[in-house]
C-alpha cells in the first residue's frame, strides 16, 4: 500500500463519487479505481460500498479513512521537517478568511508578505467560518483568519488583534447627541444586520442578547455587504454596527456618524487559526509575524470585551 493510493481513498470517501475524486487528484477514473481496488484486495476487504448512490464507506472503510488521514498527515510532515530544516518557507499555502475581515486586512499585509516570501505561493478563499472549519479539517485549507474563540477542539488559535463595535448612527437619532454610548442605547429593532452565516452577525446577536426583536418593523433586510447597510443608515431606515478596521475607510462626512463604546470596549477577537496537526508551522509563523507588525500601528486595544462569534441560544 501505498501514500497515494491512500490519498485516493480519501479523495473517494470525501467526494463519494470515484469520476469526481479522480478529477480532483488529476488523474483518471480507471486509474483510481484500479489503485483503490488494489489496496482492497491486499487488505482483502472493501471499502467501499459501491451498491449505494452516493457511494458509502463500509464500517472496516470508515476505520481505514480514519488512519489514512493521520498516515497523510505524518508524511507531509516529514516534508515539513525537511523544509524547516533547509531553512525554506516557500510552496504552495491555502488560506482562507472570513468577509468580514477580508477587505481591510488584505490590503494591509499582502503585498508586506508577498515580498518578503516570494517562494510560497498564496492562495486565498473568502469563505464562511462553518466553511473554513470544514475545509481546514478536511486539509483544503493550510490556515485561515477569523473571528474567535472558536471553542473547537481540533483547531489552534492564535489571537492577531482584538476590534471593536462601532455604531454607526443617522443623523437625529435618539442617541446621535452622545459622544460615547453603552450597550443598553442600541435597540435591537433598529439595528441593520448582515445575513444568516456571518459570524459579525452573531456576534450583534451576543451583544444584544437581552433584547427581544419585535416584529412590528415595517421591512426586514438582512445585507452581505457593509456599504449596503450603510447607505440605508444615511436614508434613516435604522443603525448598523461596523468592525473597527472598516470605518477607516468611510468618507470625512460619514466618520461624523459614527459612536464608539464606552470602555470596555465590546470587540471582536480576530485569530490566525489552523489544524492541531500543525502542518506548514513556518509558514504560519511567516503569516502570524507578517500581520502582526502591519496591524500593529493601524489597531491596538486591550481594554475590550471579547462578544463570542457563534451564537448563543
Amino acid at each position: 500500500m501505498t501514500i497515494t493510493q491512500l490519498q485516493y481513498v480519501l479523495a473517494v470517501a470525501e467526494h463519494k463519487n470515484f469520476t469526481l475524486a479522480a478529477e480532483k487528484c488529476f488523474v483518471t477514473q480507471p486509474t483510481l479505481s484500479m489503485q483503490i481496488q488494489k489496496i482492497e484486495e491486499e487488505l482483502n476487504v472493501l471499502i467501499f460500498d459501491r451498491s449505494k448512490k452516493p457511494i458509502q464507506l463500509t464500517d472496516i472503510g470508515q476505520k481505514i479513512v480514519n488512519q489514512a488521514k493521520n498516515i497523510v498527515i505524518e508524511a507531509d510532515r516529514i516534508k515539513d521537517i525537511v523544509e524547516h530544516q533547509k531553512g525554506f518557507i516557500g510552496g504552495e499555502f491555502r488560506l482562507g478568511i472570513i468577509p468580514t475581515i477580508m477587505p481591510t486586512l488584505l490590503p494591509m499585509f499582502l503585498n508586506n508578505f508577498i515580498k518578503k516570501y516570494p517562494k510560497i505561493r498564496l492562495i486565498i478563499e473568502e469563505l464562511n467560518t462553518d466553511d473554513i472549519l470544514l475545509r481546514l479539517k478536511n486539509g483544503h485549507l493550510d490556515a485561515a483568519i477569523a473571528a474567535t474563540p472558536l471553542e473547537d477542539e481540533k483547531i489552534k488559535e492564535i489571537v492577531l488583534y482584538y476590534e471593536p463595535f462601532v455604531a454607526y448612527i443617522p443623523e437625529n437619532y435618539v442617541i446621535s447627541h452622545k459622544t460615547e454610548i453603552e450597550v443598553s442605547d442600541l435597540n435591537l429593532d433598529d439595528i441593520l444586520l448582515l445575513q444568516d452565516g456571518h459570524c459579525f452577525r452573531d456576534g450583534i446577536l451576543n451583544l444584544c442578547k437581552s433584547q427581544s426583536v419585535s416584529t412590528k418593523n415595517t421591512f426586514q433586510l438582512e445585507s452581505g455587504s457593509f456599504e449596503t447597510l450603510i447607505k440605508l443608515v444615511d436614508e434613516g431606515l435604522g443603525t448598523t454596527l461596523l468592525p473597527y478596521l472598516h470605518t477607516l475607510d468611510l468618507k470625512e462626512k460619514d466618520q461624523s456618524k459614527l459612536r464608539h463604546f464606552k470602555e470596555p470596549k465590546p470587540a471582536r477577537e480576530v485569530s490566525l487559526i489552523y489544524p492541531k496537526n500543525e502542518l506548514k508551522i513556518h509558514i504560519i509563523d511567516a503569516l502570524r509575524t507578517t500581520i502582526s507588525g502591519v496591524v500593529k500601528g493601524a489597531i491596538a486595544f486591550q481594554n475590550v470585551q471579547i462578544i463570542s462569534p457563534i451564537q448563543k441560544k
